[in-house]
């Protein structure tokens, strides 16, 4: 079973930017379709972003879509979202998450997933 450790998190004002990046250790990355969710205080998990095993084929929520890229690095065992024109609605927990069958799009149910990082929290300050 692959780990994964989410970083990049922090206090960022509207309209900046963050990395984080999602670390797989245990089993190679690239055996895995990817996906970052976000959980807001108060509300349900979301999905966000997916990047299938290869990295040719993304996948986004319209609230992220042209400002959020997501990537992977195989060789580094290492998956990235880039988040650029941060709103303060985009402050939450954010996870990453694997799957070994079935790419990670909107349609994903949460529940069907198993493999979990433990979130890095984005807080973005008007």
């Amino acid at each position: 079973q692959v780990q994964l450790v989410e970083s990049g998190g922090g206090l960022v004002q509207a309209g900046g930017s963050l990395r984080l990046s999602c670390a797989a250790s245990g089993r190679t990355l690239s055996s895995y379709a990817m996906g970052w969710f976000r959980q807001a205080p108060g509300k349900e998990r979301e999905f966000v972003a997916g990047i299938s095993w290869g990295g040719g084929g993304t996948y986004y929520s319209d609230s992220v879509k042209g400002r959020f890229t997501i990537s992977r690095d195989n060789a580094k065992n290492t998956v990235y979202l880039q988040m650029n024109s941060l709103k303060p609605e985009d402050t939450a927990v954010y996870y990453c998450a694997a799957d070994p069958l079935y790419e990670i799009t909107i349609a994903t149910h949460i529940h069907h997933l198993e493999v979990w990082g433990q979130g890095t929290l984005v807080t973005v300050s008007s």
